[in-house]
């Protein structure tokens, strides 16, 4: 079988978090299939005032900033070969943007999480350690076309300074983040989609898969087997990219590439670490 190519990115500095950095690396060997080569990419170093964008992730405008690393991102990783592009972020910054810009498959966590949860159960709910990614997140589910299937989002009673710590010693997260999942269940879900990427690798690196029986969805799982199959579609011509109307039209690369260097953004497009 061909080795698939994943470019993975990070709406963290990876090289800033080295306990997540591993757990993450651990994880995408457990859940890829053989052949499956998954290259981790975070934001540049110095993107943000700390070492996660817990701030800047709250505002719409600086995640729209951001997300302009997403896309450039994304023409490097189909300049570079890579069969895939993963935006691995809850968030997921200028994902339609993104679609719209390459020929190879573009996944979103988000996304792909949100549509395998519809294959286990009727109503979803998603539960985060941001509150303001509440509102974004019933947005994406409402772009979707999924609202009738989600329960709501939550947040799960604790931050992402808790999360890098429950690396180390779990078992007290695992306890905040089973009373989290209980309230979600008794709000209608029998799907919990653990937010962001840094509890999903957590929870499945400490093998929960379930609250009360019902079941907790590994998101990164679910992106990382979506871009195989849409990869195995696009090698038999079974995949075609939309190409029409105004969210999907592709611009030529030359008029893009030369809009980006009118704004001054040709210098994120050169091969350099990306705070992997």
């Amino acid at each position: 079988m061909t080795d698939i190519r994943i470019w993975h990115q990070s709406f963290t500095v990876l090289s800033d978090l080295g306990d997540y950095d591993k757990a993450l690396r651990e994880h995408f060997a457990r859940v890829s299939r053989p052949g499956t080569i998954i290259d981790m990419h975070g934001m540049r170093p110095g993107s943000y005032q700390s070492n996660y964008p817990g701030d800047d992730i709250k505002y719409g405008v600086l995640q729209y900033l951001h997300g302009l690393q997403f896309l450039l991102n994304g023409i490097r990783a189909e300049r570079e070969g890579y069969d895939a592009y993963a935006i691995s972020t809850l968030p997921e910054p200028t994902l339609r943007e993104t679609r719209s810009a390459l020929g190879i498959p573009v996944v979103g966590y988000g996304e792909s999480a949100m549509l395998s949860a519809c294959d286990l159960g009727e109503r979803f709910g998603v539960l985060v350690f941001i509150d303001e990614l509440a509102e974004l997140v019933a947005c994406n589910v409402g772009r979707l076309g999924l609202a009738s299937r989600f329960s709501g989002a939550r947040h799960a009673g604790f931050r992402f300074a808790d999360v890098l710590e429950g690396f180390a010693s779990p078992a007290r997260l695992i306890d905040r983040f089973r009373a989290a999942a209980r309230d979600l269940v008794r709000a209608g879900a029998n799907v919990i989609i653990p937010g962001e990427a840094p509890l999903n690798v957590l929870l499945a690196r400490e093998g929960i898969q379930e609250v009360d029986g019902v079941p907790v969805l590994d998101s990164l799982a679910c992106w990382i087997k979506q871009a195989e199959m849409l990869v195995d579609r696009q090698r038999m011509n079974h995949y075609v990219v939309q190409r029409g109307g105004y969210f999907d039209a592709h611009p030529e690369m030359a008029r893009l590439l030369e809009v980006i260097d009118f704004y001054g953004l040709g210098s994120l497009l050169e091969s350099q670490e990306t705070g992997r």
